[in-house]
């Protein structure tokens, strides 16, 4: 697997490569799934995407009431989302395909993830595209600390 151990850094002064608006266009969630803020990186080889964990999202009422910690699930879909927005860049009509999750690798959640966090996260291929499947690696940061690592696989299907 190729490893790509950079850490992305986050200015929030730099304007984004897509807003959540152009982040609507490609993905088909909306309210409470939309999980990705921005994208502060795309191109060929990988994507960078922002999520800020605020108290008011909707699983911290029943996750860890008392001290809320991110679901983990919650976190690997986010990274899905930021996946998803790579593959789709690789194609030549964007909107025209959805991308699902299809499988999870391996996982590592190294640090909860709490309100106020901002998330930094990392996508890029290990393997070419094959028959409409996608082969990625996820790196998800709070500063310098990475907090969760996946590799997971991704479909990705033309629109009906």
């Amino acid at each position: 697997m190729k490893e790509n151990d950079s850490i992305p850094t986050y200015d929030p002064n730099e304007a984004p490569v897509m807003d959540t608006n152009k982040i609507y266009e490609w993905l088909p969630h909306r309210y409470p799934f939309q999980l990705v803020d921005k994208i502060i990186k795309l191109d060929d080889e990988e994507v960078v995407g922002i999520k800020n964990v605020t108290a008011n999202e909707n699983y911290f009422q029943g996750h860890f009431p008392g001290e809320p910690v991110m679901p983990g699930v919650m976190l690997m879909e986010t990274i899905a989302h930021v996946g998803g927005i790579y593959i789709l860049n690789q194609l030549d009509e964007p909107s025209r395909y959805t991308t699902y999750f299809v499988k999870v690798n391996s996982c590592k959640f190294r640090k909860m993830v709490v309100p106020g966090d901002t998330l930094v996260i990392k996508c890029y291929p290990f393997a070419p595209f094959k028959r409409g499947l996608a082969q990625m690696r996820g790196d998800a940061y709070v500063g310098k600390t990475k907090v969760c690592e996946i590799d997971i696989v991704a479909s990705f299907v033309k629109n009906r």
